[in-house]
C-alpha cells in the first residue's frame, strides 16, 4: 500500500519561505510523477505543481509560477515543494499526491489522483 506523509508546514509571515516534504512508502516511487495540491478554507482543492518521474520536467499553476519550486529525490522516496515570497492567499492545507502513470497533461485535477497524503497546514500572515 502506498502511503504519503507531508511535513514542513507552519506559520510564516508574508514574503517568507517554507519547504514542504513528502515521504512516500513503497518501491515504485521513482516510477510515478508526483504533485502538490492545496485547499484553502471554503474552496476546492487545486493543483499547485507536478514533477515527472525523473525530475526532468516540472509544471506549475500560474498562481505560484516563479515563486514555488518542486523537486524530488528518488533515492530518498521524497518530493519537495520550496515556497518563496509567500502571500496570505497561499494559506491552505497542502497535499502531496502521486500522479497517474499514464501520459497526458501534468496539470492534474483531483480526480486524476489515486493516492493522497493527509496534508500539512501552511498559514501566511500579513
Amino acid at each position: 500500500q502506498v502511503q504519503l506523509v507531508e511535513s514542513g508546514g507552519g506559520l510564516v509571515q508574508a514574503g517568507g519561505s517554507l519547504r514542504l516534504s513528502c515521504a512516500v512508502s513503497g518501491r515504485t516511487f521513482s516510477s510515478y510523477p508526483m504533485g502538490w495540491f492545496r485547499q484553502a478554507p471554503g474552496k476546492e482543492r487545486e493543483f499547485v505543481a507536478a514533477i515527472t518521474w525523473s525530475g526532468s520536467g516540472t509544471y506549475y499553476a500560474d498562481s505560484v509560477k516563479g515563486r514555488f519550486a518542486i523537486s524530488r529525490d528518488n533515492a530518498k522516496n521524497t518530493v519537495y515543494l520550496q515556497m518563496n515570497s509567500l502571500k496570505p492567499d497561499d494559506t491552505a492545507v497542502y497535499y502531496c499526491a502521486r500522479g497517474p502513470a499514464s501520459g497526458g497533461s501534468y496539470h492534474y485535477s483531483p480526480s486524476d489522483i489515486a493516492y493522497w497524503g493527509k496534508g500539512t497546514l501552511v498559514t501566511v500572515s500579513s
